[in-house]
């Protein structure tokens, strides 16, 4: 069997609904960059029809953006990876709990909106990200955290690219008019990478002291 074919069996196998909490069965980052594609692509679909069912529910519905800065969309990788994905993993161990993290972590995005009323949540963001719950959670079980934390943050700089240059919103570096967000921004993930760092040493120490079976 050629190296090619063997790929598309585990992509396959991976690409199953039934294995989308488990390892993946690969995790080198050509792999893991077409799994995250492949989630984000089913974010997209689910995305557009559930446009239509809320341009339907709710009259005049426009998707809410709230303010954004290059600080804040970078340092939301290794922020929201690491509380919501990687501490619950690395304190459990348990992907069902790891999970539910992501759960949490996807239904918040709903609430990015300025003002929380049914006819103003952000329902499109929150559909999007939705999939990727999956992404995350096999990603850290994989022992590829770093790779979940480095492919959000470049998402989120693309998305951010292309909403400033479109209009959206202000293509801004920092907030100029209150920075210690940012500042609190970049301290609190540095705490939070640190936290997950020792527990993943933790982690792993059990799991090499582990008698074999």
């Amino acid at each position: 069997m050629s190296k090619h074919s063997t790929i598309y069996s585990d992509l396959k196998s991976d690409f199953n609904p039934l294995s989308w909490i488990s390892k993946y069965r690969r995790n080198s980052v050509y792999y893991l960059t077409i799994m995250v594609l492949f989630y984000h692509l089913i974010g997209f679909v689910i995305m557009v029809v559930g446009s239509i069912i809320v341009n339907i529910v709710v009259n005049d519905y426009s998707e809410p953006t709230i303010p954004l800065t290059v600080v804040s969309v970078i340092f939301a990788g290794p922020f929201e990876e690491t509380l919501f994905f990687g501490i619950p993993f690395y304190l459990t161990g348990n992907n069902l709990l790891t999970l539910a993290g992501g759960v949490i972590w996807a239904s918040l995005h709903i609430l990015n909106t300025p003002s929380v009323q049914v006819s103003t949540l952000a329902y499109l963001t929150w559909l999007f990200v939705t999939p990727s719950i999956f992404a995350s959670v096999r990603t850290w079980i994989s022992g590829k955290g770093w790779f979940a934390i480095i492919s959000h943050s470049i998402w989120n700089v693309i998305f951010f690219a292309a909403g400033c240059t479109n209009g959206e919103f202000p293509c801004r570096i920092i907030n100029e008019k209150d920075y210690l967000i940012d500042i609190a921004y970049i301290s609190t993930s540095a705490v939070f990478m640190l936290f997950t760092y020792l527990l993943y040493l933790r982690h792993r120490n059990k799991m090499i002291s582990k008698p074999m079976t």
